[in-house]
């Protein structure tokens, strides 16, 4: 918890430096390059700062526990005291999710239905005062939020993988603690090279191919993560040959046909190819994210010419695309699972997991990209800078609204392998000889409720956006209606007026840390109780 909440910080504190910074290269040079560059390496400090004291971190723990349990025969206890390194990295993934959504959306909301919408203002106007709430939410949601949610993953995959692997195996040798430490921490191995592979082809964006007109901003974001995940399948291949042994044997789930758990063996090349499923299977999901997102492609232009026949229209086309968006991503994760899960069982899924997010520090540094340009172009409306930076930084954004989709795309798919990969730790921890029969009636039961928890979440946080954005709009509104000496007021130019911005943060901030409570007891209490009351099962 502690390592999420500081890389959020310091993400948050670059970004914050890299903005205005944004916005004045933008101004003072001709073409792109320049802009491009400051906001691409604003967005990499989160993404090197997240991955490396994320790896760093883990392994001095294990390096400590390790002093603690020395022999080979305890190392079960000693990962499932590491487990939770990946509950504390959820845990504050909830929060910053939840706290930043709900403070960026009201912002933004309540910014765009007043200002926009009823005083007719353009976007990021000095005169209204939500406009650096909007901005900050940017911050607070995209980077922090986004950085916490992905290194949850980060962490519990990893944990997963390693309580996997030391799961005694019963009545057999040749098993990874047996292997020595090295090879039980490979699952560490393939984040810690992701980040050698990412710094490596971060010069490819700023140096060998840099962005010098607007058409190539999207170009060098993609080769970004196509250069990444390729690079690093061979680097892949050659840590799993160095660092695992020529056969194993691992715990499974899965039963033979007399009903005892499969004895599996996996190997150093079906390791490989569980990660690299996960790898690649991680960048079809952004390529996938990145043609339903991107202006360059159909989907979004049919969109945008949907909205000649009204709002309704545009709603419902949306709606429509963003629902169409979800096929490919699901089929690739169910083909990337069925082919982990036969290969080596659930180590193989908690790899396919760390292959998806081995490429994780490139992920991160072009979804910080997008709130720093989005910011870069608040900053130059409000600065009052000439039409054309506004311009050049408008190009910066709408190619970071497309990025920031993909960073979620990438946090979705790798959330729903390490669900299952802890899933499945679970059941091997809670050594059910059948598995989880879910034809018995209370695991039906739950199964269904479970089914309905991210409904409910999801209705207390989207009424929670909605009360906070109506006390933006009405405090807006009551600075727009106050009138100064003269009878002005400050959309008719007022010289005495200066728009209160402090309110509307004190506002969204308010609201985020209070609205906050209900949906995280929701999340923590719902496994407790129905584990409490209704057994493990």
């Amino acid at each position: 918890a502690f390592t999420s909440m500081l890389c959020g910080f310091l993400g948050m504190m670059i970004a914050t430096f890299s903005n205005a910074r944004t916005t004045m290269a933008c101004a003072h040079n001709a073409g792109y390059t320049l802009g491009f560059n400051t906001a691409f390496r604003g967005g990499s400090v989160m993404g090197y700062a997240l991955c490396s004291l994320g790896v760093l971190v883990l392994w001095i723990l294990l390096t400590f526990y390790r002093t603690v349990y020395p022999e080979a025969d305890d190392w079960e206890v000693l990962f499932d005291c590491a487990a939770g390194y990946g509950l504390g990295g959820s845990t504050v993934a909830m929060f910053g999710r939840v706290g930043g959504g709900i403070y960026t959306k009201a912002a933004d909301v309540g910014a765009d239905l007043v200002g926009k919408v009823v005083a007719g203002l353009d976007e990021d106007d000095p005169n209204n005062p939500a406009t650096i709430a909007d901005n900050v939410g940017d911050n607070v949601g995209d980077i922090a939020g986004m950085g916490a949610d992905l290194f949850g993953s980060f962490a519990e995959s990893t944990c997963a993988a390693l309580v996997i692997a030391a799961a005694a195996v019963e009545g057999s040798h040749n098993t990874l603690s047996e292997a020595g430490w090295d090879a039980m921490l490979f699952p560490l191995a393939i984040s810690a090279a992701g980040i050698v592979i990412c710094i490596l082809c971060g010069f490819v964006a700023t140096n060998i191919s840099p962005v010098k007109e607007e058409k190539d901003i999207e170009t060098v974001l993609k080769v970004q993560m196509v250069l990444t995940a390729v690079l690093m399948l061979p680097v892949i291949y050659y840590l799993a040959v160095f660092l695992l042994p020529h056969e194993f044997r691992l715990e499974g789930v899965r039963l033979t046909e007399d009903g005892h758990p499969a004895k599996i063996s996996g190997s150093p090349y079906k390791c490989f190819i569980c990660a690299t499923m996960g790898c690649v299977g991680g960048l079809i999901i952004g390529l996938v994210t990145e043609y339903f997102t991107s202006h360059s492609y159909v989907p979004t232009r049919e969109l945008a010419s949907a909205c000649k026949f009204g709002t309704a229209v545009n709603i419902i086309q949306g709606l429509a695309l963003g629902y169409k968006s979800c096929i490919v991503p699901v089929f690739v994760l169910s083909s990337a699972i069925y082919m982990s899960f036969q290969l080596c069982d659930l180590y193989g899924i908690a790899l396919a997991a760390l292959g998806m997010l081995a490429t994780l520090s490139c992920g991160l540094t072009i979804d910080g990209f997008g709130p720093i340009s989005d910011n870069a172009g608040g900053i130059a409306e409000m600065a009052l800078f000439k039409p054309e930076v506004r311009r050049k930084t408008d190009a910066l954004d709408a190619a970071g609204n497309t990025t920031a989709a993909i960073g979620k795309g990438f946090a979705i798919g790798s959330a729903a392998l390490v669900s299952l990969a802890l899933y499945g730790a679970f059941v091997v921890r809670l050594r059910v000889k059948t598995g989880v029969n879910i034809f018995e009636p209370v695991t039906f039961a739950f199964l269904i409720i479970g089914c309905m928890v991210p409904y409910w979440f999801a209705a207390l946080t989207m009424k929670s956006v909605g009360k906070a954005a109506g006390e933006m709009v009405a405090e807006v509104k009551r600075q727009f209606s106050v009138k100064d000496s003269k009878g002005k007021t400050l959309l008719e130019g007022s010289d005495e007026l200066k728009p209160d911005s402090l309110t509307c943060i004190h506002i969204s901030t308010e609201a985020s840390l209070y609205e906050m409570v209900a949906p995280a007891c929701l999340v923590i209490l719902s496994p407790l109780l129905a584990g409490t009351f209704f057994g493990v099962q």
